[in-house]
């Protein structure tokens, strides 16, 4: 099963893809051979940002074919942010308002998740093009309108999935393209992130984020595999844990869990482990490991261990119980940086959050609307990342039960 083809594949196949402790480098030289991904027009994207927190970590202002031309948020000290971050005077208390403008082709959603899909939708029914902050939707029918808004407007619409341009995940990706694992068996994915709690109250107010089920916010981990192999998740089996705390207690969304881990079945049949975890002696990570029958590959882990590739060996070991295997081979892997290549027009090759992803998400959008073609992240892909996770909470609130989960079609 293919992954979706992007301008990284199809810029990386071009000129080979240098892995393993070879690796040394390989960001100079690529960036030596010439960029494919310079701008080859003159169109300027007229985009608006809503949203002042978020919404202040991406590089638009930088990128060769992009103007920010408005900013929105109903909180000064928010909307300060974004003309300050983007050098941008045309304000807007609102998104609602923003989006009459008639100077703008495009709209970046970065408030709470409860309003991407009606800002979304609001939006794209005004002629706007869209970026969203993740997760894409809270119910399956908030994604199921996602899709008919973007099928019925003809617009486009990607969603700012960071895990999707982790550098590691980009090694992933081509290690899949050109059969380094041979077939992918088992997946693993996790975020970790105790201690949001602290992101649930401001100013003696809830916020959304509070009492969120982990398994709301699961695009970080299912675009681990989604996102290399382009398989699709059709079933899952999930078990939240849960621990009565005053904070979680009397949350708008009724959810006793803490943590939540999914166990998924792919389209291929393959099996899919997702862990996304509030609370806990653990260290914070989003990471992911794929295993396959000729080569395994694993992130960086959270406690001190580098990226590592196991491949299949013809050598046999002795096992602690004095039986034979196989002695398979442990290489450490020299990640590549791929922000530093000719992967992203030059004003974006720096460093970014979410380990280098912003700049490839703020490329990737423009990007896809200069050369009017689908972005790697667009409405299907978008709900098939995020609407597993819907329905492994549901899963979750029946003690595991075995459940279906929908499919919103591909991109014809």
């Amino acid at each position: 099963m293919n992954a979706p083809l992007d301008r990284t594949d199809l810029i990386l196949s071009r000129r080979g893809f240098l892995r393993g402790a070879g690796a040394v480098g390989v960001g100079a030289a690529l960036a030596d051979r010439g960029s494919a991904v310079e701008p080859s027009s003159d169109k300027k994207v007229r985009i608006g940002i809503a949203g002042g927190r978020f919404g202040c970590a991406f590089q638009w202002h930088e990128h060769p074919n992009c103007v920010v031309a408005a900013v929105a948020d109903p909180r000064p000290d928010r909307l300060q942010a974004l003309v300050e971050t983007y050098g941008c005077k045309q304000t807007f208390p609102t998104l609602e308002e923003m989006v009459l403008a008639d100077d703008l082709e495009a709209i970046g959603v970065f408030t709470p998740a409860p309003d991407h899909v009606r800002h979304c939708t609001l939006a794209l029914e005004h002629g706007k093009h869209v970026i969203s902050a993740v997760p894409a939707a809270m119910t399956l029918e908030e994604c199921q309108k996602l899709v008919d808004t973007v099928r019925k407007t003809g617009l486009t619409y990607m969603m700012a999935e960071t895990s999707y341009y982790q550098q590691a995940t980009i090694s992933a990706r081509k290690f899949f393209r050109e059969g380094a694992f041979g077939n992918i068996f088992y997946t693993e994915s996790q975020y970790h992130h105790a201690g949001l709690e602290e992101l649930w109250f401001e100013d003696g107010k809830w916020t959304w984020r509070h009492g969120l089920p982990p398994m709301h916010y699961p695009t970080h981990c299912t675009a681990h595999l989604i996102g290399v192999t382009g398989e699709r998740l059709v079933e899952v089996s999930c078990l939240g844990w849960a621990r009565d705390d005053e904070v979680i207690r009397g949350n708008p969304y009724n959810n006793p869990f803490w943590n939540e881990t999914a166990f998924f079945k792919t389209d291929a049949g393959n099996a899919f482990r997702v862990a996304v975890y509030w609370r806990g002696a653990h260290r914070g990570t989003e990471r992911a490991q794929w295993y396959g029958d000729k080569m395994s590959f694993f992130f960086p882990d959270p406690n001190g261990i580098g990226p590592v590739v196991v491949r299949q060996g013809d050598l046999a070991e002795i096992d602690s119980g004095g039986f034979k295997r196989a002695a398979n081979i442990l290489e450490p892997y020299e990640q590549p940086e791929w922000w530093k290549t000719n992967l992203l027009p030059e004003p974006l090759r720096h460093n970014s959050g979410h380990e280098g992803s912003h700049t490839f998400l703020t490329h990737e959008f423009i990007d896809a609307l200069v050369h009017g073609r689908r972005p790697t992240v667009d409405v299907y892909e978008a709900v098939a990342y995020t609407a597993p996770g819907i329905v492994a909470h549901q899963s979750a609130l029946k003690g595991g039960e075995q459940m279906k989960i929908p499919d919103f079609g591909r991109a014809s």
